[in-house]
């Protein structure tokens, strides 16, 4: 099967685009439940930071970028974007992924919760 020029570009665009734009395949509603957990130290309401930093606008946001909350000094060096895979990997152990960090939440385990929890946080902006 041939495709020609415009079919090979029109595919590759489409996975940037794709790429781009990737999405939790999560359940918002189950993860608001999952989120209670978090909502001892995270608000998900805009500026309102607790212990943690507000978690609203979170995904797609730079590490450390809210700047009235005081990171400690391993997450100002963290340089992460927090996109749903790189939410996933620090959702499951915060420690491992960001030494040093303040957080002390042991992580998420259970792969569902995460993926549920990370699409709730997409409906906060």
């Amino acid at each position: 099967m041939r495709y020609g020029l415009t079919g090979i570009l029109t595919l590759a665009a489409a996975i940037v685009i794709y790429s781009g734009t990737a999405r939790a395949d999560g359940d918002p509603a189950a993860g608001k439940s999952v989120f209670n957990k978090c909502m001892v130290c995270h608000s998900p309401e805009k500026g309102v930071n607790k212990i943690g930093p507000s978690l609203w606008g979170v995904v797609g946001r730079h590490s450390a970028s809210i700047e009235n909350f005081n990171y400690s000094e391993a997450m100002k060096k963290a340089d992460k974007t927090w996109d749903p895979a790189t939410l996933d990997v620090y959702l499951t152990d915060p420690r491992a992924m960001v030494p040093g960090t303040k957080m002390i939440f042991p992580g998420l385990k259970n792969a569902d919760d995460r993926k549920n929890v990370i699409a709730y946080l997409e409906t906060l902006k």
